[in-house]
Formats: structure tokens, sequence, C-alpha cells
């Protein structure tokens, strides 16, 4: 569950409770939250006791119409960054079909990009020794 020595109610609460039919899922922290991952493949974060999951051009409408907004944060120079991490309504939290299947869309998002990128570095090697 979670692998460190930083302990979250809230955390242990998503990992060991609402997701806990979800195979490999598991928590670090990192920052000032806490990564959440399946399978070793982050899935989304929690910041100040919210969980935000990965999304994309392919979901981001689910979230829209949840009510939700994407995770903010302000850089230095008073930037302000929106990440592609929305945030889970309190209601679906309670519901574990709905956020399973929420979390099951952040994973395949996830491991699209990471086979996106593994073909970025092959084609790389490919062209520099050309």
């Amino acid at each position: 569950m979670l692998e460190d020595m930083r302990r979250n109610e809230f955390v242990e609460y998503i990992i060991g409770d609402q997701l806990a039919g979800m195979s490999g899922m598991s928590a670090k922290a990192m920052f000032s939250g806490f990564g959440i991952y399946r399978e070793g493949t982050i899935v989304g974060i929690v910041i100040d006791d919210e969980l935000y999951l990965k999304a994309d051009a392919t979901n981001e409408a689910k979230y829209k119409a949840m009510g939700s907004a994407p995770f903010v944060y302000d850089r230095k120079g008073g930037k302000r960054v929106a990440m592609s991490y929305w945030k889970v309504p309190p209601e679906v939290l309670e519901d574990r079909e709905r956020i399973s299947e929420l979390v099951d869309d952040a994973y395949e998002i996830n491991l699209k990009k990471a086979v996106e990128k593994s073909g970025m570095k092959k084609r790389k090697r490919k062209t520099r020794t050309a």
C-alpha cells in the first residue's frame, strides 16, 4: 500500500478501501503529496487530501461533466500552471465502480504515453546511428 514511512489517512482510505478491489495499487510520497500508482504506473496524485487522476482528450469531458477542474499550482514568478490531473469529486470517491473506471482510464492513458515515449527513444537512437 504505502511504500514509505509517511502515513496519510486519506491515501490509505483511497488505496486500502475504495480501490481495494483493483490489483497493483500503491502510493508513494512525493513533493507535498502522494503519487497513486497501479502496477507501477502513476495514475494520480493526492494533494491536500484531494485525489486527482490523469486525464487527456479521451476523458476530460467526463471530468467537466462532473463539475471537476484540473490541479493548478503557482510557479515562481506567479504563473499558474494547470496539470493533466483532474479532481475526483467526493460523490465519485464514494462510488467504487465509478472511481475504478476513472483509475482504469488514467492507467490506460499513461500506459499509452509510456509506449509512445519508448518508440520515440528507439527512433532517436536509430537516427543517431544512421
